[in-house]
């Protein structure tokens, strides 16, 4: 099961940073200009902004073995589709198709991965969960341009065929399946709000840094979509089935978890937009190294990862969320006064001390989001979780595309003040909390336990 959702999930990250290096080439075939190409990266996000809401309603009518290769199929066939493409409107149609897909595969497979383990062994689970997050990013710039130097932009998609098909039918072996508790009514009105509010918004944000903000093309999506997503919240909350519960943010543990995540989900996609380009424009690095640059910073994550699971019940997850936020903040200003004066062996470290110190919060936080998010609730909290991480995303490279005009300086220290946030939100995290939830849920299994035990003794 871990296998199928890692190399789901991992497709669904790396497409989102693979197809941009192959943006040039497909110009050249198309015959079109820059601003024509962006409807093939947003055409992506924003169907993926859509799906993302209407993630836990499918999951609590079908269950997460169905949904799940159900997106991952279409994810795949989608690739095939996008590698055929013979015009650029086919183009964006096949890589909205793609991101439905990927839109449900993330919150989908990291439910099914929530309710096969026990809160006990979900940080032990993080090893695995951590690495599409953390490698997928980086590699989709290194990876995509090799392919697109040695071959062509057609296998930027079709290197998602052999992956897609392999966890197709192993998926169909291994998945088992949680069926929710049903859906009795599908909201319309809600997933029209939501959707429709979250893909506005994240296009606006995704065309901001090349349209300009005070564009009609971004101006007038960024405000109708935070009207809509402001008209979600008493929906939802008064509707007796509602597509996105949000009572779940009144889960304390839940809540403060996410107001830490958010920022530093923004630092960190920001740095790593602002990163390569300091390294090509200052340093002259040509696009395939400015990416193997970055990719130390995987390494870090995945470190992170294993460190977070000896240090978990030592320290607790509100030391290490700040610590993690705080050095990741430090690193952030170490590279900002450093710009154009660091030699380029100390970059590489420098990345990697960033990666771990950003896994530790991640790692922490997700966990630490969930010890106390009831089993029948998990697909709702994972709805919000995956809809935070893309928003986090989108406002982290548009404010740093924006402040990229006044110097990767100012940029930078930018995200560092927005990585110190999430350092600071993280001391609200309660351990205490954390900890009556592995307490809880250790009593919840003991009765189990005790059963099977007690009718081993029957003669």
């Amino acid at each position: 099961m871990c296998g199928v959702f890692i190399a789901a999930n991992f497709m669904a990250i790396m497409d989102t940073t693979i197809v941009n290096v192959a943006l040039p080439a497909l110009g050249r075939d198309f015959a079109v200009d820059t601003s024509g190409l962006s409807s093939v990266n947003v055409g992506y996000l924003v169907a993926m902004a859509v799906c993302i809401p209407v993630s836990g309603w499918l999951t609590h009518r079908f269950g997460t073995r169905r949904t799940t290769l159900t997106a991952l199929l279409l994810f795949t066939v989608a690739s095939a589709l996008c590698a055929t493409a013979g015009s650029m409107p086919s183009l964006t149609g096949y890589r909205v198709l793609q991101g439905v897909g990927g839109g449900l595969l993330a919150p989908v497979g990291m439910t099914m991965m929530l309710r096969a383990f026990p809160v006990a062994e979900r940080l032990r689970a993080q090893k695995y969960v951590m690495l599409p997050t953390a490698v997928a990013p980086a590699l989709g710039p290194v990876l995509g341009g090799w392919l697109v130097d040695t071959v062509s932009w057609h296998w930027v998609f079709l290197v998602n065929l052999p992956v897609g098909a392999l966890a197709l039918l192993f998926g169909l072996w291994t998945l088992p399946d949680f069926p929710g508790p049903g859906a009795p009514r599908f909201d319309l009105p809600g997933f029209v709000l939501a959707g429709g509010g979250f893909a506005a918004v994240l296009s606006a944000l995704t065309r901001a840094p090349d349209r300009g903000w005070g564009s009609e093309y971004v101006l007038v999506p960024l405000l109708g979509g935070t009207a809509l997503l402001a008209l979600t919240v008493p929906w939802e909350l008064c509707t007796p089935h509602p597509m996105i519960d949000l009572r779940i943010l009144d889960d304390q543990l839940f809540r403060t978890t996410q107001l830490s995540l958010l920022p530093m989900g923004a630092a960190f996609v920001g740095v790593l937009y602002l990163y390569p380009q300091f390294l090509q424009t200052g340093l002259g690095y040509d696009a395939l190294h400015s990416g193997l640059a970055t990719f130390p910073e995987a390494l870090g994550m995945l470190t992170a990862s294993q460190l977070a699971s000896l240090l978990h019940d030592r320290v607790g997850p509100s030391r290490l969320m700040t610590a993690g936020g705080g050095a990741a903040t430090l690193v952030i200003v170490f590279l900002a006064i450093g710009v154009g004066a660091l030699p380029s062996l100390v970059l590489y470290p420098s990345m990697y001390l960033l990666g771990c110190s950003v896994g530790l919060l991640f790692a922490n936080g997700q966990n630490a989001a969930f010890v106390t998010v009831p089993a029948a609730r998990t697909a709702d909290a994972t709805t919000l979780l995956n809809m935070q991480r893309q928003l986090a995303g989108a406002c982290g490279v548009a404010l740093a595309a924006t402040l990229a005009a006044g110097g990767f300086r100012t940029g930078l220290l930018t995200m560092a003040g927005v990585s110190g946030c999430a350092c600071v939100l993280a001391l609200r995290v309660n351990d205490r909390r954390v900890r009556d939830g592995y307490r809880a849920d250790a009593a919840q299994d003991a009765p189990d336990e005790s059963m099977r035990m007690g009718h081993a003794a029957d003669p």
